[in-house]
C-alpha cells in the first residue's frame, strides 16, 4: 500500500552533525521537518484485487530521538470504508541509521528479500543498494544523505476497536525527504503475501 504524505509547512533543514565521539558512527541527518510536534497531511492509496481506494491521512510526530533512532506518533485515516469515524492509530518508528537500525527489519515476519523489495520502490534507496548488498549497509554514512529511511509500526487503535475493518498487522517502509518534507511509504502486511 503506497502512502504519500506531504508536509504543508515551509521546509527548513538544520545543519548535519559530525561524527559521534564514542561510537564512530555518523548521526542521521538533522532535519527540522522531522521533529516532535510536526504534522503532515496527504493520501493513502490502497490497492487490492477487488478495488482501489484512497483516503486522506494526517500524521503527527509526537516524539523523535535521532540519536536512538526512534520516533513515534499518530496516524489518522479519514473516510475509511466501513468506519463511522476517522481511524486513529499510534505508531512507533525505527530510523535506519546503521547504528541503531539497518535496512533489514529482522522481525514482523519480514524477510531480507521483503526488505530489499520494499526499499527498492524508493528511487532514493537505489544509490545505496550495492553497499547494502555488500555489508548490510552498516558502513553507510547517512549524516549528509538528503533522505531518512524509517519503519513505522502501528501499535494500537486509539479511538476504535480492532473490528474497524483495518489491520495493523504489518508496518510501513518510509522515506522522508529532508529537502521538501515529503513522506512516501509502502505498507507490508505479512498476512497478504
Amino acid at each position: 500500500m503506497p502512502v504519500r504524505v506531504v508536509d504543508t509547512a515551509t521546509p527548513s533543514s538544520q545543519p548535519s552533525p559530525g561524527q559521534e565521539a564514542n561510537t564512530g558512527h555518523p548521526s542521521p541527518p538533522r532535519c527540522s521537518l522531522l521533529s516532535a510536534g510536526r504534522s503532515f497531511a496527504g493520501t493513502q492509496n490502497v490497492s487490492s484485487l477487488q478495488k482501489d481506494e484512497a483516503w486522506k491521512v494526517n500524521v503527527r510526530i509526537h516524539g523523535c530521538d535521532l540519536e536512538q533512532g526512534y520516533l513515534c506518533g499518530t496516524m489518522e485515516a479519514l473516510n475509511v470504508p466501513l468506519a463511522d469515524t476517522p481511524v486513529v492509530t499510534f505508531w512507533e518508528g525505527e530510523i535506519v541509521d546503521a547504528k541503531n537500525y539497518t535496512f533489514f527489519t529482522g522481525k514482523w515476519e519480514a524477510s531480507p528479500e521483503d526488505d530489499i523489495r520494499h526499499w527498492s520502490k524508493f528511487p532514493s534507496f537505489m544509490p545505496l543498494l550495492s553497499q547494502i548488498e555488500t555489508d548490510g549497509g552498516k558502513s553507510l554514512d547517512f549524516s549528509n544523505y538528503p533522505y531518512i529511511f524509517m519503519r513505522w509500526k502501528e501499535q494500537y487503535f486509539v479511538n476504535v476497536g480492532v473490528d474497524c475493518g483495518l489491520t495493523i498487522a504489518g508496518f510501513y517502509y518510509v522515506c522522508f525527504s529532508c529537502s521538501d518534507g515529503s513522506i512516501s511509504g509502502f505498507y507490508y502486511d505479512p498476512n497478504s503475501r
